[in-house]
Parts: C-alpha cells; structure tokens; sequence
C-alpha cells in the first residue's frame, strides 16, 4: 500500500505554501486504486511565534513531515527548502505541482504524469 499525502487547506484544492496549509489529505492506494481518504489536522506554525523553533531546535517542516511519516509520497503547490529537505531525508517522493485540484493531481499521479517542478521551492 501506498500513502499520498496532499497539503489542503479546504479538502479540494492544493496548498500553494505546504507550512501555511491547515490540513494533509491522505489518500491511500493498493495497485494504484484509491482505497481510502482521510483528512489529518496539520502541525502548523505561526510566523510570530519562533520560541519553539529556537527551545527543541527542530525546524516546524521537520514536525509537519513527522505527522505524515506513515506517507510515501507528498504533493503541494510549493514549499520552503528546509522542509523540502525533510520531506526527502524521510524518504518521500515529493512533487511540487501548479495543478491546483487534488482529484486532477491524484489522476495524474496515478496515471505516471504527474511532474514535480522545482522551481516551487520558495528560497527564503
């Protein structure tokens, strides 16, 4: 079985930033079927509030990532390197997509078309 984890932030379309994005979308699949769909409350992370980052020195991407480590694969709209780089070091396939609907994207990558554009990681 396959896991797909898609940044959301209403169920239907992607997140165009994956640590602005308020929830994950799971999309579970067995020989390339659908079998299961669940939406998972994301850890987030404010902009004002950097104390945590600083107190544990994890990067909020890495505790984002931590809450879909039971995913194979990550598709969003765009993200940040850091979080990239962690999505990678976990052992995901990630694509970054300007496909905006979820149901298209899931399509395309069960389909062998889905491209992953790099040029969507955000270099803060």
């Amino acid at each position: 079985m396959i896991k797909v984890s898609i940044a959301t932030d209403d169920g239907t379309t992607i997140s165009q930033h994956f640590g602005q994005a308020l929830y994950f979308k799971i999309y579970a699949m067995e020989n390339g079927s659908v079998i299961s769909v669940e939406m998972r409350d994301k850890a987030h992370h404010s902009h004002n509030d950097h104390s945590h980052e600083q107190d544990q020195g994890i990067h909020p991407g890495q505790l984002m990532i931590e809450s879909i480590s039971d995913c194979q694969v990550l598709i969003c709209g765009g993200m940040g390197m850091p979080a990239y780089n962690h999505a990678l070091n976990a052992g995901m396939q990630v694509y970054l997509t300007n496909e905006s609907n979820i149901e298209a994207a899931i399509k395309a990558y069960q389909s062998g078309k889905l491209v992953s554009e790099l040029g969507l990681i955000h270099h803060h």
